[in-house]
């Protein structure tokens, strides 16, 4: 029997079902489904009873689960006491942080995280998706928060944020279109995009484009390779008249006079957060940090 069945044996007793704890385990369900079913016929007895409902553990199962536990606490006390030894560099925790992130994403899970793991120390550095996907894969980065979910199986992730994106306009082009609900994206025609480089998020970047070209919206010349949509760069273009710039709800930087943000009738943009790890990873606050960013945004 390894560590893993158990963690999962007791994640799916814990959890009360499959799907809840495949959610905490951050593995898919039929993977659990199948650890559980080679644990049962390893040890030769059922540990679990399937209801419509969830599961419960049988008499075996409540045996399994009172033993597991004090196997995983003493190996997780053990692995603690030696990670004390291997140095400063052993407690770092690199994280990768895009333009714009929601307000107290992070605030609350890195609290979480200080609680959990107190000798682990946070950096966090400024990158576009493409950029943290790199980085990821050549071990640079521990977790990234990116605007689209990674492709390809050496990569994990979860989605940590949903914005329905609005639209920074002058105040004048602003009062002319404006309606109840809000702007209607096919009212923007005529103005140009604020856009990003595709390279910084292609997926994301097809994505949106896609849809502003659905509602008659031209999308002007192409950002600079390169060029970080600041909010500086936002609002000069802006400000200039004839160009608009999408931004979420919660934009803290402030608008000059000139400048307003309105939300989009029908929400018709909605920007995703995905926080996204290597699959192969072990370490233990990364883990704790990815279920905190999970629990915090249900």
């Amino acid at each position: 029997m390894e560590l893993r069945e158990m963690r999962a044996f007791v994640a799916v007793v814990e959890e009360g079902g499959m799907s809840a704890a495949a959610r905490r385990l951050h593995l898919s369900q039929p993977a659990l489904s199948q650890t559980i079913s080679a644990l049962e016929r390893e040890l030769g007895v059922e540990l679990l009873v399937r209801s419509s409902t969830g599961v419960a553990a049988t008499e075996a199962g409540l045996t399994l689960l009172t033993e597991a536990r004090a196997v995983l606490a003493r190996h997780d006390q053990a692995a603690a006491a030696v990670a004390r030894h291997a140095g400063a560099c052993g407690g770092i925790l690199k994280i990768g942080i895009p333009l714009e992130l929601p307000p107290d994403l992070l605030t609350g899970p890195l609290a979480d995280l200080a609680a959990a793991y107190p000798d682990t120390r946070v950096l966090a550095h400024h990158l576009s998706t493409a950029a943290q996907m790199a980085a990821l894969r050549a071990g640079e980065l521990d977790v990234g928060l990116v605007r689209e979910h990674p492709i390809g199986p050496d990569l994990d992730a979860v989605q940590v944020a949903e914005e329905r994106l609005g639209v920074l306009l002058t105040v004048e082009h602003a009062e002319k279109i404006s309606e109840p609900e809000g702007i209607r994206l096919d009212a923007l025609a005529g103005l140009d995009w604020v856009g990003f480089p595709r390279s910084g998020s292609p997926a994301w970047y097809d994505e949106l484009t896609a849809i502003l070209r659905s509602h008659g919206l031209e999308l002007g010349p192409p950002a600079p390779e390169g060029q970080e949509l600041i909010p500086e760069v936002k609002l000069a273009a802006v400000t200039a008249g004839h160009a608009f710039a999408l931004a979420p709800p919660h934009w803290r930087h402030p608008l000059p006079d000139t400048v307003v943000w309105s939300p989009l009738a029908g929400h018709p943009l909605v920007r995703r957060t995905w926080a996204a790890w290597k699959a192969d990873s072990h370490r233990r606050d990364l883990g704790h940090l990815i279920v905190a960013l999970d629990r915090s945004t249900r």
